[in-house]
């Protein structure tokens, strides 16, 4: 019968890292507090770190971003299931176990970084990018390798994958999501109309994040990518690519920014956009204001000399 490993515990700025010794290794079993940014040590108590066990940040509610040692070898089921905020993780790309769910439902995951890769450059974050959105984006936990990560081939298939998920019908599922009993009898979750905007905000999330994050990007898949979100902007028959970007990104200028360089604001449907926004999102209304002025007043202006 294997020995119990004795749990220990470590402060940490604003909680409680708990950890155990095994011969001359030290595995991380656990963590209370309110820390939102996490640094694990490389060596406990003369020990280097190589395991993060089981459930060991399972639902932690604060954290955003965690540090991991190069020494780490493991990272065992669930170890950060439910993070409800974790968006970046530092960790090294080199051979590891990864078990199952570690990152089940983290939503807001979006950076995954190698720690000794310079973030400066380009790739460096698009791939980084790319890695996260295999586990909270594609669902795709055979691309979810740090060795290969950002290759020819690690790229076709990330792409292959997109591509698939973008192509599927938008009410792909809903049946079978039903017959299973899934969501609670009479939940809007039950309605196929929102069931279908749902799968097209899946759909615009992930063309945002390969137009943003473009790296080897064949430009026939660019353009694809482009049409779909242009296709779904203010004052088209469904308007998600303006939903997300209000609703979910209400104050993050690159994404106002990304969608003036798409092009989907337009003398058309600026208007609408504004009357959108209302009272909130007060420097958002300035940008777009500023963009509609440089870029359609002029238009008016021509046009009435025309006429």
């Amino acid at each position: 019968m294997a020995m119990k490993i004795q749990q220990k515990e470590l402060n940490m700025p604003h909680g409680i890292l708990q950890y155990g010794i095994d011969g001359e290794t030290a595995q991380i079993l656990g963590y209370r507090g309110k820390d939102t940014e996490l640094v694990i040590p490389e060596v406990i108590d003369g020990c280097r770190v190589t395991h993060i066990g089981k459930k060991a940040f399972l639902s932690n509610k604060m954290l955003r971003q965690i540090s991991l040692p190069e020494s780490v070898m493991r990272i065992d089921d669930w170890a950060f299931a439910y993070c409800a905020k974790l968006s970046k993780i530092i960790l090294p790309y080199h051979r590891m176990e990864i078990g199952q769910g570690v990152f089940k439902e983290c939503f807001c995951l979006e950076q995954i970084v190698n720690e000794c890769a310079d973030e400066r450059e380009s790739k460096t974050t698009d791939i980084a990018y790319l890695l996260a959105a295999t586990m909270s984006r594609l669902d795709a936990f055979y691309l979810f390798d740090f060795e290969n990560a950002g290759t020819d081939d690690w790229i076709a298939q990330w792409d292959s994958r997109m591509q698939s998920i973008m192509s599927a019908e938008d009410a792909e599922g809903f049946s079978r999501m039903l017959l299973c009993g899934e969501e609670d009898y009479g939940s809007k979750e039950n309605n196929l109309d929102y069931y279908m905007e749902q799968r097209r905000r899946e759909k615009v999330r992930l063309a945002m994040l390969r137009l943003m994050h473009d790296y080897r990007l064949e430009e026939s898949v660019h353009e694809k990518l482009k049409e779909y979100l242009l296709g779904h902007v203010k004052g088209q028959p469904t308007e998600e690519t303006w939903k997300v970007v209000l609703e979910e990104y209400g104050d993050d200028l690159q994404y106002y920014r990304f969608l003036t360089e798409l092009g989907g604001v337009n003398e058309d449907n600026f208007q609408a956009m504004m009357e959108d926004m209302g009272e909130s999102h007060t420097e958002m209304k300035a940008y777009l204001m500023k963009y509609h002025s440089e870029h359609h007043a002029k238009e008016d202006a021509f046009a009435v000399f025309e006429l």
